[in-house]
């Protein structure tokens, strides 16, 4: 069986789709550079792990750990891009599915969005805020990720996730976090966000 390893997805919409919120420069840096890092690093360890051979030195815990910070930075990109869309199109309060368990879980969207954007911002260092769904308390929560792999979850699915490392943000609004946040809001795919969910309730536990 021919083995497979992780490759660049494309973006669904152009790089210029994103401004004013975020620019041609900045996208295309975040996308062609960081993101394929991510990719190259996943690979390579997964040829460590295909080249071993006995009576070899492989330090698995070091290796797994590595592995998991470059899938992860890998999936949380991936998730990312899809997860944002060109402000005619996206941003607004959400409709839906997302709609009614956010009115469920916090009350308000108003409630939601200062928590989510509380949770961006205060972010130490380089990492993510994510909207999580837990199946087994039907309940959404809000998650802050350290670097790609610190603080997860196990079975709390991600729904939606913002990028707070610098270098998604640097170029447009150099240190001020708190700005790319806000732009953050005129570009979220609520759509995507929904058909996530779906997937997750329909699918079997």
């Amino acid at each position: 069986m021919e083995k497979k390893f992780y490759e660049l997805p494309e973006l669904p919409y152009g790089y210029k789709d994103l401004e004013p919120y975020i620019s041609e420069e900045q996208l295309k840096i975040h996308h062609d550079k960081h993101h394929q890092a991510y990719v190259d690093g996943a690979n390579a360890l997964l040829k460590k792990f295909d080249e071993r051979g006995a009576g070899e030195e492989f330090d698995l815990k070091a290796v797994s750990k590595e592995l998991s910070f470059h899938v992860g930075g890998f999936t949380l990109h991936k998730l990312f891009w899809a997860n944002m869309g060109p402000a005619e199109k996206c941003g607004g309060e959400p409709t839906g599915l997302i709609a009614e368990y956010i009115e469920k879980d916090f009350g308000s969207f108003e409630r939601f969005k200062k928590e989510f954007t509380q949770t961006a911002v205060s972010t130490e260092g380089s990492g993510w805020a994510a909207l999580t769904l837990c199946r087994g308390t039907d309940r959404i929560f809000i998650m802050q990720i350290e670097k790609h792999n610190v603080n997860a979850v196990p079975g709390f699915r991600l729904m939606m996730v913002l990028d707070v490392w610098e270098h998604a943000y640097y170029l447009d609004y150099q240190n001020r976090r708190p700005e790319f946040v806000e732009a953050f809001w005129n570009l979220v795919n609520w759509d995507e966000v929904n058909r996530r969910m779906k997937v997750w309730l329909d699918s079997p536990l």
